[in-house]
């Protein structure tokens, strides 16, 4: 009888708040290919040149913000979600990082000490990115290919516009779409518009086409703008935000490259002069609370915001370990159990 189990993926975090440990966790991460996609020997100047030498500290002291007596808050709250999702699901489950630890690595070894031989994967990554869902998905295999080829193995593909999340994020934002507030700016962690036409293999679609994202294409099967839009309009629909309620943005650029417009620092110093005084913010590319979330956004977004003349500012959480993410969680597994048999 195979022994079922599940596996989830996240980003990673640093060991701790120290200069020389965020260094190590930024060189892994940096050092990936699928985030900074040029050349090797380009990235590793740009790397050891240059950003290795100012980036740690500046992070090092941004993580010093956010870090909890139990460590670092995506990898503490991935905890709690692992142990209800084994509680509501009554398989085993084990969480991976795609830098720093436990590593791909650790998880895979830990699964075969428990014995799993049959693995349902969560990517934490409701859309598809080159450098988010793919490369967690790709590092993932490389690692089962070399510790256990033979284990059987299938991948939650992404699930940004699935009604059971759409539901499960309209349910979690309740509390604050209920009481009176002039917008929600939807911020999306951003990417290069480069990885965008990368993505694109007619090349003549994405960011081509006028209002490319909503021009049905093959294409947006691994757009991540494209999957962005379309989980922010199913949002809205199902919560009945109208059109002035609402809009995209999107955060975490760096480096002197074209990002994928509008950028949410500019447009959190912008709302105010343009009559919005009362904002949520909501962060749908992260399912758990982290630096980008909370220091980015609530810490300095809100600052922004609020300098630039807003009232009120407030970040709805990520889904992290809430109940309704935890059920929608179980029932994905749960529809993977019954194709099994």
């Amino acid at each position: 009888m195979a022994r079922k189990g599940i596996l989830l993926l996240n980003l990673g975090s640093p060991k701790s708040t120290s200069v020389a440990d965020v260094r190590t966790y930024l060189r892994e991460f940096l050092g990936d290919d699928r985030v900074i996609d040029y050349p090797a020997w380009f990235r590793f100047l740009l790397l050891e040149g240059i950003i290795l030498r100012t980036r740690p500290r500046k992070s090092a002291a941004a993580y010093a913000t956010v870090w909890t007596p139990e460590g670092a808050p995506l990898l503490v709250t991935t905890e709690k979600l692992r142990t209800k999702l084994e509680t509501a699901t009554g398989l085993p489950v084990v969480t991976g990082m795609r830098y720093g630890e436990p590593s791909c690595e650790q998880a895979i070894r830990k699964v075969l000490e428990l014995g799993i031989d049959d693995l349902f994967v969560m990517p934490q990554y409701p859309q598809y990115a080159m450098s988010s869902y793919e490369t967690v998905a790709v590092k993932f295999q490389e690692e089962l290919a070399r510790v256990a080829p033979g284990l059987k193995y299938r991948v939650l593909q992404p699930y940004f516009d699935d009604p059971a999340y759409i539901d499960c994020l309209v349910e979690s934002a309740r509390p604050w779409i209920s009481k009176p507030f002039d917008k929600v700016l939807f911020s999306y962690h951003g990417v290069p518009e480069r990885h965008l036409r990368k993505g694109d293999a007619s090349k003549a679609h994405c960011t081509k086409v006028k209002d490319c994202c909503f021009q049905p294409c093959p294409s947006h099967a691994n757009c991540y703008k494209h999957q962005c839009v379309r989980t922010t309009h199913l949002f809205a629909e199902k919560a009945g935000l109208k059109p002035e309620q609402f809009e995209i943005s999107f955060q975490s650029r760096f480096g002197p490259e074209k990002w994928v417009p509008p950028y949410t620092d500019e447009r959190l110093e912008a709302l105010p002069g343009e009559g919005v005084k009362k904002l949520l913010v909501m962060c749908p590319a992260f399912t758990v609370d982290c630096l980008e979330t909370i220091e980015e956004i609530s810490e300095e977004g809100k600052e922004d915001f609020l300098h630039a003349g807003g009232e009120s500012f407030e970040q709805i959480p990520c889904l992290n370990d809430q109940d309704v993410y935890v059920k929608y969680l179980a029932a994905r597994a749960g529809s993977w159990q019954a194709s099994h048999h």
